[in-house]
C-alpha cells in the first residue's frame, strides 16, 4: 500500500451489490482480458482478508480482481502495490435497484423469492423485519467498517475505512461514473499507459409499476440508512480538499 516501489500493480474492485460494479468488470475485462479475474469468498465470518491475500499471492500474472464479498482489513501483498475501486450511490435508490434486480433474476434464493412474492414495500419491511440483514439498512457502514481494524462504533469505522480507500484508490459514485472512471484512469496511467474506458453501463434494471414506494415506506428508509448517507456526506468532504 502506498506508493512504495513493488513488483506488481493490481486493480482491486470492491463490487457491492447494484452499484454499477458490471459496468466496471467489463471495462477491466476488456482492459487485460484473462489477467482480470473474479473470485467470491465466505462471509461466515466479518474477515475474509487472509482467503483474500492468498488469492493475489497465488495468481502473479493478475492485474484486475473483482469480488463481491471481501470482507475484512484492507489486504496487504508483499511487493504488490493494490489500487483498489470502489462504488457507492444513494442508499434508497441502491435498494430499489436491488429488489428490481432480484424480482427478475432467475435464481431461487431468499431475497429472489421476497422480491417475488412482494411489491417494492413489503420486500423491504420483510428484509429490514430479518435479523443481520443488511441488505436494507445502513448497507455502506457494513462493508466499509470491516476494513478497520480497531474497535469503535460502526460508523467510526466506516469512516476510516471510506478515507482509506478514497487514499490510495478510487471511491466513485454510481451518479459520476465517468469522472470515477477518469480519477481511475490518471491512477494507472504510469503503470499501465495502454489503459482505456468509455463510458458504460451493465446490467441495468428497468424501472416497473411494482418500484412505487410508500411514503411511510420511504421514511423509514431515510430513517434506518443515517449512517449511509453520512458516509456520502463525508466522501463529498474528502474528494473536495
Amino acid at each position: 500500500m502506498g506508493d512504495v516501489m513493488t513488483n506488481r500493480v493490481i486493480v482491486f474492485h470492491y463490487h457491492l451489490f447494484k452499484n454499477a460494479g458490471t459496468s466496471l468488470d467489463r471495462l477491466l475485462k476488456d482492459n487485460f482480458g484473462n489477467r482480470w479475474l473474479t473470485r467470491e469468498f465466505g462471509l461466515a465470518s466479518q474477515n475474509n482478508t487472509p482467503e483474500v491475500e492468498g488469492w493475489i499471492s497465488s495468481t502473479p500474472d493478475g492485474i484486475a480482481y473483482s469480488t463481491h464479498t471481501a470482507m475484512g482489513p484492507f489486504p496487504v501483498v508483499r511487493d504488490v502495490t493494490i489500487i483498489p475501486i470502489i462504488f457507492l450511490r444513494d442508499p434508497i435508490e441502491r435498494i430499489v435497484s436491488a429488489y428490481r434486480f432480484e424480482r427478475k433474476q432467475q435464481a431461487d434464493t431468499w431475497g429472489t423469492r421476497l422480491a417475488r412474492e412482494h411489491d417494492l414495500n413489503g420486500y423491504v419491511r420483510a428484509r429490514l423485519a430479518r435479523p443481520n440483514d443488511r441488505q436494507c439498512r445502513n448497507f455502506y457502514a457494513h462493508r466499509l467498517a470491516s476494513l478497520a481494524s480497531s474497535d469503535g462504533p460502526e460508523l467510526e469505522r466506516a469512516t476510516r475505512g471510506l478515507s482509506l480507500l478514497n487514499s490510495v484508490g478510487v471511491v466513485g459514485r454510481v451518479e459520476s461514473f465517468d469522472a470515477a472512471l477518469s480519477r481511475l484512469s490518471a491512477r494507472l496511467v504510469s503503470h499501465f499507459p495502454d489503459f482505456s474506458w468509455r463510458s458504460t453501463r451493465a446490467n441495468v434494471s428497468d424501472r416497473g409499476d411494482e418500484d412505487e414506494i410508500s411514503q411511510d415506506v420511504l421514511d423509514l428508509l431515510r430513517s434506518t440508512n443515517q449512517d449511509d448517507y453520512q458516509l456520502l456526506a463525508k466522501l463529498e468532504e474528502l474528494q473536495s480538499v
